[in-house]
């Protein structure tokens, strides 16, 4: 077998795979070849351009298996986009005048490298294809395979990203316990944000996990515990855009009724609007190192809980969100078998020279393939003319335009 050194690396926010996922690609390599030297470069982007990387060593590999049970990352994340010139400068990562990429792709040399993984989202796959395309125009000679990972499950053309499944999975074991607010005092109106800036798939796929958990829970009608008092009343995510105003009146009507009304909404959900108030008031609008909205000064939830609140008529209004317990979560069973589908396939194409992203390929038959990087991209919207989606408004009475 060919000399390799491998070096993987995770960025952008947290999932429920980043763990497995890491664990799985040392599994793979250390069953192909024991002495395969494998780093970790620490903090993503920021810990390659900075040259700080660990060492996978026998101990680690003999014990790999441990981190299947851990959320978060071994190797770090941060939030850093090599295109961005200025931020990377700012953080003192490029000096003046430096470019980002010759700097990763000087680091990657001098540290052996001949195959690297990036473990990350649709902002993280991308600049893996930039600097993919670097390195080859530039005379380095060396392979990028990337895992798709983001909870909002929103990258193109992946039919689905790693740890989505699972954070729906959380986020519905976490309103399962918020949920029993409800009973805490009369009138009350519980908002549960789930993340998701332009794609409510993890909205709808959290509330249909919790309506398959409410589906299989047991309940005390003669002693006030009716089934139909936990259920969800509405979901909101950004590709249905609903009258709020029309809203209120339905549930009013349900508040009337059941003395609760419970509502999912997607952190992106309304948005838009939302940032156009804040920067008609004056207000500033702060943005990351990628351009997007920093969505937790946006705060949907709070803005939907106050407007529905006095529609409705309220008594108490409490707004949680559920991003960081889910996202946090090591990977379930669902996940662990695509992780370890995805790992075992990045594995094999990455000895083979073959760069991209592995993943469910939707325009080629959604088969498993190492999908080419200049096709990857962000902005994968879910389809809420799904007929799942649709069953569950129509249980909840909610309008689908």
């Amino acid at each position: 077998m060919t000399k390799h050194k491998v070096a993987m690396l995770t960025a952008g926010g947290l999932a429920p795979c980043l763990s497995s996922a890491v664990a799985e690609l040392i599994a793979n390599y250390t069953r192909l070849d024991p002495e395969m030297a494998i780093i970790g470069y620490l903090g993503g982007y920021a810990g390659l351009l900075g040259g700080k990387s660990i060492e996978v060593t026998p101990a680690v590999r003999e014990r790999v298996d441990v981190l299947h049970g851990h959320g978060g990352s071994p190797l770090g994340n941060s939030r850093v986009k090599l295109s961005n010139v200025a931020d990377c400068i700012r953080r003192g990562l490029v000096e003046e005048g430096g470019d980002p990429f010759k700097v990763a792709a000087d680091q990657l040399a001098r540290d052996g490298v001949t195959i690297l993984h990036t473990i990350g989202g649709d902002d993280t796959s991308t600049t893996a294809a930039e600097l993919a395309r670097y390195l080859s125009g530039h005379g380095y000679h060396l392979t990028v395979v990337g895992l798709p990972k983001t909870v909002d499950n929103d990258i193109k053309p992946v039919r689905q990203s790693l740890g989505a499944l699972t954070a729906a999975e959380q986020g519905a074991a976490f309103f399962a316990n918020f949920g029993h607010e409800r009973s805490a005092a009369p009138k009350t109106l519980l908002v549960h944000e789930v993340m998701g800036r332009a794609s409510g798939w993890l909205t709808a796929a959290t509330a249909r996990a919790y309506f398959e958990r409410q589906a299989r829970g047991e309940y005390l009608p003669e002693f006030n515990m009716p089934k139909s008092f936990y259920a969800i009343d509405a979901v909101y995510v950004p590709e249905a855009p609903f009258d709020i105003e029309a809203e209120g009146a339905r549930l009013k009507e349900v508040m009337a009724k059941k003395g609760a009304v419970s509502v999912f909404v997607s952190e992106g959900a309304n948005a838009e609007r939302i940032v156009q108030e804040m920067m008609a008031h004056g207000e500033e609008v702060k943005r990351d190192a990628f351009g997007h909205v920093a969505l937790d000064k946006v705060n949907v939830g709070a803005w939907i809980g106050r407007r529905l609140a006095a529609m409705i008529g309220a008594e108490r209004t409490l707004v949680q969100k559920s991003g960081y317990f889910a996202r946090s979560a090591p990977a379930n069973t669902r996940d662990r078998e695509l992780i370890a589908a995805m790992a075992k396939l990045a594995c094999e194409s990455a000895l083979e020279g073959k760069p991209g992203l592995v993943g469910h390929d939707l325009e080629r038959g959604d088969t498993l393939r190492t999908i080419e990087l200049e096709r990857v991209a962000g902005g994968k919207k879910f389809d809420p003319g799904e007929a799942w989606f649709g069953a569950m408004l129509d249980e909840m009475g909610q309008p689908k335009d």
